[in-house]
């Protein structure tokens, strides 16, 4: 079978919902930091708190291994800055996105901060707890739920995850 040139290019919808194109910006600012937190040897997660202004609260990239800290994850540090910032540790009229799955720890993070909204970019099929492995927030043990949005920008998420993990294997 060939292909003529004669053939319309069918090109994918270009999707202009305002909601998903806000989603996408700030997951593009996500992508960036965690690039840079990549470049610095942590690896490349990063997380950006979104006020109901559309203004950025508070941001992080992963500091596990320059802080040496098994919490430094960046979804919880991103949460602990933005509740600093704000003066509360209620942070329901914010939005969080990241750019891989939370794990168990920032998934508790999420629902003990009462977070408004999760948006995320790759799904974690090892250790996801929104939704690939777990689904913490909707669980029997969690007292808050929240709007969550996944596969935002999930395919340069994953392989920026991906082209980092075999560069150093």
């Amino acid at each position: 079978m060939t292909f003529s040139d004669d053939l319309p290019l069918i090109e994918p919808p270009v999707i202009a919902h305002p909601i998903y194109l806000r989603h996408r910006h700030w997951m593009s600012q996500a992508l960036a930091l965690a690039h840079t937190a990549g470049q610095a040897g942590e690896v490349p997660v990063a997380a950006i708190v979104v006020g109901a202004d559309n203004q950025i609260i508070a941001q992080a990239a992963n500091r596990k291994e320059r802080d040496a800290d098994p919490t430094g994850h960046a979804e919880v540090l991103a949460l602990r800055a933005a509740g600093q910032q704000l003066g509360n540790w209620h942070l329901n009229d914010c939005t969080l996105y990241v750019t891989l799955e939370p794990c168990m720890m920032c998934a508790g993070a999420i629902v003990q901060s009462r977070l408004g909204e999760l948006v995320y970019g790759a799904d974690d099929l090892k250790a996801g707890a929104i939704c690939s492995v777990l689904n913490l927030p909707d669980g029997p043990c969690s007292n808050h739920r929240l709007p969550v949005t996944g596969g935002i920008l999930a395919e340069p998420c994953r392989q920026l995850l991906q082209d980092w993990f075999r560069q150093r294997r």
